[in-house]
Formats: structure tokens, sequence, C-alpha cells
């Protein structure tokens, strides 16, 4: 039995559905920007998620599915790696561009999850794929920006060799924070983000969105619908939880298990 600590949050899928009203869009916008011919949909993005990060996504992307209007695999450029970088800095571009217009809102309960840890002085930190970058904007544009001093440790992007589903990514939180994986409680949506979580030895729990209510989610100790509110209760998918909606007190439970 340990006692919580902390509160370690994905982003894409988990604070926000910024895969779908978000990246989709910009990875689309992007790629106009740039006179290509490519249009990913939602059912191709959906496939494209299987591979986490951007830049690895854009690669996936012609190595498994692309072909032109002769059957042809895509001609890299000589720069290859220089060329997808480029490509992606625009999306992040446009990504930031649409949270900014409030195209991409938090989900249901993340609002009030977080201020429940802020009030009890509970520790946060983000462990995600995502740049940086989007971090910020994300934060700044639905909580304000203030709110990226809310997170102790925001461990994003390349800033460990591995992405999920490794778990270098979470790790790396854990260590800096300088807890043991027992004292903190994981959020995630999918399944690699899943895989991710538990090879760091912590208790995960998933909402899923469109894209990952498919997945195998094996080993999380709770799968809901969302995190809930007072007046819009969750929906329990896997494990059990006595509130309505997920809490301080539904987290503690957990470590207590």
């Amino acid at each position: 039995m340990s006692q919580l600590e902390a509160l370690i949050f994905d982003v894409d899928g988990t604070l926000s559905e910024t895969e779908r009203d978000g990246h989709l869009v910009a990875f689309n916008l992007a790629f106009k920007e740039a006179d290509l011919d490519w249009n990913w949909s939602v059912t191709l993005y959906g496939q494209l998620l299987a591979v986490t990060g951007g830049k690895e996504r854009i690669r996936y992307y012609l190595s498994d599915f692309y072909s032109d209007e002769r059957g042809e695999a895509f001609a890299e450029p000589e720069d290859f790696a220089a060329f997808v970088a480029d490509l992606h800095a625009a999306k992040t571009r446009f990504y930031t561009q649409l949270v900014a217009d409030a195209a991409v809102p938090l989900r249901t309960g993340v609002v009030r999850l977080i201020q429940e840890a802020r009030d009890a002085g509970l520790r946060m930190a983000i462990a995600t794929t995502t740049t940086p970058a989007n971090v910020t904007a994300l934060l700044t544009h639905t909580l304000g920006a203030e709110s990226i001093d809310w997170f102790e440790v925001i461990a994003a992007g390349d800033i460990v060799p591995a992405k999920k589903p490794a778990a270098d990514i979470f790790l790396y939180a854990i260590e800096k924070m300088n807890l043991k994986a027992e004292q903190c409680l994981a959020f995630e949506d999918s399944e690699n983000g899943l895989l991710s979580s538990n090879g760091a030895g912590l208790k995960t729990v998933v909402t899923i969105n469109d894209y990952t209510s498919d997945h195998d989610f094996t080993g999380a100790v709770l799968v809901l619908s969302d995190l809930g509110e007072p007046d819009q209760p969750m929906t329990v998918l896997q494990g059990h939880c006595d509130e309505p909606y997920f809490n301080l007190q539904s987290a503690r439970k957990i470590l207590q298990d």
C-alpha cells in the first residue's frame, strides 16, 4: 500500500481530443502548404496512430501507405530527414494555431481533476510523445499560461531516445520527480500509452476515445469513457469505481488496493 504523491498525464487523446480535432487537421494543412497531394482521412489517421511521434508517423505513411497515381513509392528528396522535420514543424505551427483558436478543448473531467490535485497539494507531471510546443500551446489556451508551472515535470517529444510504447518517457518523469512508480498514478488513452506506463511500473487509468475504443487495455486498473463530472457520469468499461466521476478519492483507492 502506497500513498498517492503524483498524477502523471499523457496529453494527446487523454487531456484533449487532440488527435482528431487538432493533429489530423494540422497535418493536412501542412501537406497543402507544401504542395503535397496527401490528405489523411479520419480512418487512415487511425491506422497511422499505431506509430507514436509525428515525424515517425510521416515516415510510416510513406513506407506503408503511400503510392502515387502510378502506384509508385514516394520519391524521397536528397535530404529526407530535413524534409520530414520541416513538414512536421509546419504541422506544429498549424496545430498551435488551432489550439489558440479554441478548436481543441479539454476532455470531460480533466479541468476538475487537475484543480482537485492542485487544491490538495498533489504533484503533477506530463509524459507524452508530442512536442513541448504542442503541450505549451494546449495548456496555455485551455488552462492559462500559468498552468505550465502546475506541472513539476513536462516530459515531451524527443527528450528520451525511445518513444511509447517504450517506458522511457514515464521513467524520465518519475526520476525527475524523485518518486517511485508506486507513489504515482498515470493517465493514458491508448494501448501504446498503457504499455509505456505499465512498463514503468505505474498503475494506469485509461480514458478511451474514438481512435482507441478497440485497443487492448489489459493491465489497466480502470478503463473509462472519460473522467466524468457530477452532472455527467462516466462509464466504467473495465475495473471498478464506486464514484460516478473520477476524483482524488478514486485515485487514492487505486494505490491503496
